[in-house]
C-alpha cells in the first residue's frame, strides 16, 4: 500500500467530518448564507497568500529541476488560478481586492498557516509536501462529492466553486502532489514516516477547523469574551 493511501486511511475520519460540516453541506445544497461564504472567501484569500509561499519553499528545497518546475507551476496555479476564483466571487459580492488584503486573519487562520510555514522552513521536502497535501487533496474530494449532488454544480452562486474544485485540472495537480509524497516517503525510516503522518494529520485537522472557523465567523475568542 502506498504511503498516501496509508495516511488517507488514518485521516479519513477527520475528512469525513469536513464533508459533513454544515459549511460544506451548505455549499452542496445551496443553503449556506452568502455572508458566511463572504467571510470564508476573505479568510481563504489570506490563507492562499501564505499557502503559495510554501510552494515557493518547495522550489527552494527541491533538487530535481522537474520538481522545482512543478512547484513553481502549482504556485502560479494558486496565485493566478485559484485566487482568480476568489477575486471573481469578491467582485460579485462587492468586495474589493484591497479590502481582502487589508483584512486580518483569524486566530485559526494564523495557526494553520504558521504551522505549515514552520514545518516547511525547518523540515525536509517530504515534510513540506505532507503539510501541503491535505488542503489540496481534501478540497478535491469535497468538490467531487458535491459534484455528485443533482444540480449542485449548476447552482447560480456556489456552482462555480464546486466545478472548480472537482475539475480534471485541479485533480491532476492533486495527483502529482500525491505521487510526489509517495516518491519522497519511499525508503524513509519508521521514525521519518511517523513524522510525515503526524504532519499530514495535523494539517487535516486544521482543514476541518478552518471550515468550522469560517462557519462561525470566528476571529479571536479572547476578543469575544472581553467584548473587544
Amino acid at each position: 500500500m502506498s504511503f498516501c493511501k496509508q495516511v488517507f486511511q488514518q485521516a479519513e475520519e477527520i475528512w469525513e467530518r469536513s464533508h459533513n460540516h454544515p459549511f460544506v453541506t451548505g455549499i452542496g445544497d445551496g443553503t449556506l448564507p452568502i455572508e458566511t461564504f463572504q467571510y470564508y472567501l476573505v479568510q481563504d484569500y489570506l490563507y492562499l497568500l501564505d499557502y503559495a509561499k510554501v510552494y515557493a519553499l518547495g522550489v527552494v528545497k527541491a533538487q530535481n529541476p522537474r520538481i522545482m518546475e512543478q512547484f513553481a507551476k502549482q504556485m502560479d496555479g494558486i496565485l493566478n488560478g485559484e485566487m482568480s476564483l476568489h477575486k471573481q466571487y469578491a467582485k460579485r459580492l462587492g468586495v474589493s481586492i484591497e479590502e481582502m488584503e487589508r483584512a486580518k486573519p483569524s486566530a485559526m487562520n494564523l495557526a494553520y498557516t504558521n504551522y505549515m510555514l514552520s514545518v516547511s522552513q525547518s523540515g525536509t521536502l517530504a515534510e513540506l509536501t505532507a503539510a501541503l497535501l491535505p488542503c489540496m487533496w481534501s478540497y478535491w474530494e469535497i468538490g467531487k462529492r458535491l459534484n455528485t449532488i443533482p444540480g449542485a454544480a449548476d447552482h447560480v452562486f456556489y456552482g462555480e466553486w464546486i466545478r472548480s474544485y472537482s475539475s480534471v485540472e485541479y485533480g491532476e495537480m492533486c495527483i502529482w502532489m500525491m505521487e510526489l509524497l509517495d516518491q519522497l516517503a519511499d525508503g524513509k525510516s519508521v521514525t521519518e514516516l511517523a513524522r510525515l503522518e503526524e504532519i499530514f494529520l495535523n494539517t487535516s485537522r486544521f482543514e476541518y477547523l478552518f471550515w468550522d472557523m469560517a462557519y462561525r465567523k470566528e476571529m479571536w475568542e479572547l476578543e469575544r469574551s472581553i467584548g473587544v
